[in-house]
Parts: structure tokens; C-alpha cells; sequence
């Protein structure tokens, strides 16, 4: 009996593999089952691997968000060959969040404000959103590993004593790291630093490296110092361009804080941006599977609307062989 079993099973399994194609469609679809943290459907982002997705947010010339963009509307051309956009979604999907934290001791006197701007962030939660809380000092930490209670890590922060200098350039690829456990399509990370990197071991390109190969968008509040130009280190001076530069490439919008009791309200616009996101979807022209990166450009226009201004994912590196 139990030799017959065994042989039908194998029979089973001759069977499906002769079928082109049909064996790595299962094993395909088993890996992207997700369990759900409840009975609200999620929304399905990655249709394949094949799909290439570029989240965009837009605003007009007052930077109020434009939500009534249709397909139509949008322009997107791949090292320069326009592509056929093949679906537009948008709406308030959930989102994993990645918060770095800096807990270097110039923050001692910015940790007021700066836990006020994390409360008023995490008040404009989705249920189902997860969050994750990385410590920026010296040597980076996760002091909260993913969870759906921001409450934690609201607590964390009220608990962080400022101290020594600054590796955010090492916090990233922690980050990173941890966002491959996310739960959720769709992948932020916000960084509420004072100043610049004076501490790290990695460098900037490789930064960007990991973060582009994450597939995360990184949100970024600069809280500079007036003289930040004058500061001993080149890498201190260079802070709000290195935060301009990590934002802009993977789609997201680095704030510069020019006054501390600016900062809640800057963190509630942050919140509102993810919430009015477009995420354009389209299969590249490009068949080639070299590992390469490649430029995205996109373009938006709006019969009422004069001028628009898009932050988006300025590229993404194509499967390998």
C-alpha cells in the first residue's frame, strides 16, 4: 500500500513538470503568500517579477497634493525608450515603516520637539501599517523590531539620552536589513537627524546601493544647525546634500527643518504624502536580465494645473541571470 502511494505521488510530480512552466508557477505562487494581520483585504502591489513599480507623489505649485492624476496623465520613459504604463494605483495601502532616530548627544536639546514630531507621525497611522525603530548613535541599534503598536516605539524615543557622535551611514544598511521582513509592499523610511554623518564606516555610494536594492523610499527631516557649513568635517558639512540625495533617488522628499516647533506639523505632511501616493506599474521594454541599473524619468501633466512637481524612484536594478 505504501509502496503504491509513493509511486503515485512520483507520477504526480512527473506530471506537473512536464507541463512548461506549470511547477515554477507553484513554487512562484507559494512564495508570495502573505498571512494577513486581519480580515481587511490587503492591497496587491507585485503582480511578478517582471513588473517594475515606481511610487510617485505629486504637488502643485503650492505643494498641496494632486490626487486626480489618471494613467493618461503620466509619462514614463526608461534610459530614455517611453514605456506603456500598465496600471495606476492609489489609495491608502499599508505601509512599513523603518524610523532612524538620532540619538547623538547634539540632540540633547531638540528631543522635546523631536518626540512631539514622532507622536504627531504616528497619529496618522493606518491600522495596518508595522513600524520598526533603528537608534542612530555610534554604533546604530534596532530598539524595536517590527510591530503594528507605534506606541512602542513612541516610548523608546521618550527613553533615548543623547550621546557621542553620528553613523547614519551605518543605520541605513541596518535598516535596510530589517525591511526585508516587511510584511507590506510598500516600504518607508524616515530618518529625524540633526546634522551629518561624522561616524561611519560605509560610504555613501554604498548607502545608496543598498537602499535602491531594497526597494524603500526614504523620507528625511534635516535638523541643521545655521553654520552647518562651517563645521569642522567635510562629512558634517555635507549632511543636507547626502539627505537630499538619498531622497531624491529612491522617490521620496527630504524636509529641511529650519525651526524646531516646525517639526510636527512637518511630520504630519510626511504622513499625508504616503497616504496620496500614486504607484505606476509597467513592463520594461528591456528584456535583458543583466543586473543593471536603470534611469527612470516621469512626467505629469494636469489640465488644470500649471505646474506640477513629482518626487519618484529615479531607477532600479533589473533581475540577473
Amino acid at each position: 500500500m505504501v509502496a503504491r502511494m509513493v509511486l503515485s505521488l512520483a507520477c504526480l510530480c512527473v506530471l506537473f513538470t512536464d507541463v512548461p512552466g506549470l511547477a515554477f508557477q507553484l513554487r512562484s505562487s507559494q512564495a508570495r503568500i502573505r498571512p494577513r494581520s486581519s480580515g481587511v483585504p490587503a492591497t496587491v502591489l507585485r503582480v511578478d517579477s517582471s513588473l517594475v513599480l515606481i511610487p510617485a507623489h505629486v504637488t502643485n505649485a503650492a505643494g498641496a497634493p494632486v490626487t486626480s492624476l489618471r494613467k493618461e496623465d503620466f509619462r514614463l520613459f526608461e534610459d530614455g525608450v517611453e514605456q506603456t504604463i500598465a496600471n495606476l494605483a492609489q489609495d491608502d495601502a499599508p505601509v512599513s515603516v523603518g524610523v532612524l532616530f538620532d540619538a547623538s548627544a547634539s540632540m540633547k536639546g531638540k528631543m522635546q520637539k523631536s518626540c512631539e514630531a514622532a507622536a504627531a507621525f504616528f497619529k496618522t497611522a493606518n491600522p495596518e501599517d508595522e513600524f520598526f525603530l533603528v537608534k542612530v548613535g555610534e554604533r546604530p541599534k534596532l530598539s524595536v523590531p517590527f510591530t503594528a503598536d507605534s506606541d512602542q516605539l513612541y516610548h523608546a524615543i521618550l527613553r533615548i539620552k543623547p550621546f557621542g557622535r553620528t553613523a547614519l551611514l551605518d543605520a541605513l544598511p541596518l535598516a535596510a536589513m530589517q525591511m526585508k521582513k516587511a510584511r507590506n509592499a510598500r516600504k518607508v523610511l524616515v530618518i529625524l537627524s540633526d546634522g551629518g554623518d561624522n561616524w561611519s564606516r560605509h560610504s555613501a555610494g554604498q548607502v545608496e546601493l543598498a537602499l535602491l536594492e531594497s526597494d524603500v523610499v526614504v523620507y528625511a527631516m534635516g535638523i541643521f544647525d545655521s553654520d552647518y557649513s562651517t563645521k569642522r568635517t567635510s562629512e558634517e558639512r555635507g549632511g543636507p546634500a547626502l539627505l537630499e540625495r538619498l531622497a531624491e533617488q529612491t522617490g521620496g522628499h527630504h524636509f529641511r527643518v529650519d525651526e524646531l516647533d516646525d517639526l510636527p506639523a512637518i511630520t504630519t505632511q510626511i504622513g499625508r504624502e504616503l497616504r496620496s501616493q500614486y504607484v505606476l506599474g509597467y513592463y520594461s521594454t528591456n528584456k535583458s536580465r543583466d543586473g543593471k541599473y536603470r534611469r527612470v524619468r516621469l512626467t505629469a501633466s494636469a489640465p488644470k494645473e500649471q505646474r506640477l512637481h513629482l518626487y519618484y524612484r529615479r531607477g532600479y536594478y533589473a533581475a540577473a541571470e
